[in-house]
């Protein structure tokens, strides 16, 4: 039997270096990871209009090439583009995870939460964001992510994180993920909760849990990257619902 894939989907700003400590656990648990790379992060053509869809589009490709049961984990802003390929194609998703992360409300951004629980703006790094160049894309200063994003891990690792922050394109950020019962409803899910996260407040991570129902909920007294500041704690979590996710039929069909 072929072993389960566990798909790793960073958020804004970042890459695939956000899961490199679970990498090696992972595998040492048993599971394949796949940490992606997104379009719409560190560089782009001029007038590039990347979207949710295209996003979506590069995981699901992704995902196509790969045999057996597939799990895929969101980070931050990650979750919306899990939430769009988990609603494309449930039949091949066996469970979705969200660490700190954006488990919208159907047809909804980030901003349209936390205008509808009337949080006072800007929340979160939006204070600190700069434009790029063409005004298309923003980038957090190193000091500004190391106090918001990574400031329960130690000092080391919070100043190399930050600076590995690259600027985002803003049409591959503001995302709203269309979703159904009937699809992504159907998905098993996990919500990994950061009590200490200054970046996706818990008042907004518990607002989601209660908006879009149905999630197993752990807790961990984290920042914005349990990664780096709860690794065996996250690992665990992970690990526990994988293990325990409803079995599922997948289909190994050209997607």
């Amino acid at each position: 039997m072929s072993r389960a894939h566990v798909v790793l989907i960073h958020g804004a700003w970042a890459g695939s270096w956000v899961w490199d400590t679970l990498l090696e656990p992972l595998r040492d648990n048993g599971y394949e990871p796949h940490p992606l790379e997104l379009p719409g992060v560190g560089s782009w053509a001029d007038g590039a209009r990347t979207g949710l869809d295209d996003v979506a589009d590069a995981v699901t490709a992704h995902i196509a090439s790969l045999d057996g049961p597939v799990f895929l984990v969101g980070h931050s802003g990650g979750g919306i583009v899990a939430t769009e390929v988990a609603e494309r194609i449930p039949h091949r998703i066996a469970g979705v995870a969200y660490v700190a992360g954006m488990m919208l409300p159907s047809g909804s951004n980030f901003g349209d939460l936390c205008e509808d629980l009337r949080l006072p703006e800007p929340v979160g790094i939006s204070a600190w964001l700069q434009s790029t160049p063409d005004g298309s894309g923003t980038v957090v200063p190193p000091e500004a992510a190391a106090a918001v994003f990574f400031h329960e891990s130690t000092a080391g690792d919070a100043i190399a994180a930050a600076r590995k922050l690259r600027p985002q394109l803003e049409t591959a950020r503001l995302m709203a993920p269309p979703w159904t019962p009937e699809r992504f409803g159907t998905v098993p899910r996990l919500y990994v909760e950061a009590t200490l996260d200054r970046s996706v407040p818990l008042v907004t991570q518990r607002a989601m849990q209660a908006r879009v129902p149905g999630a197993t909920v752990v807790t961990l007294a984290s920042d914005h990257a349990p990664q780096l500041s709860a690794r065996e704690a996250l690992l665990t979590a992970l690990v526990d619902f994988c293990a325990s996710a409803v079995a599922r039929p997948v289909s190994a069909q050209e997607i």
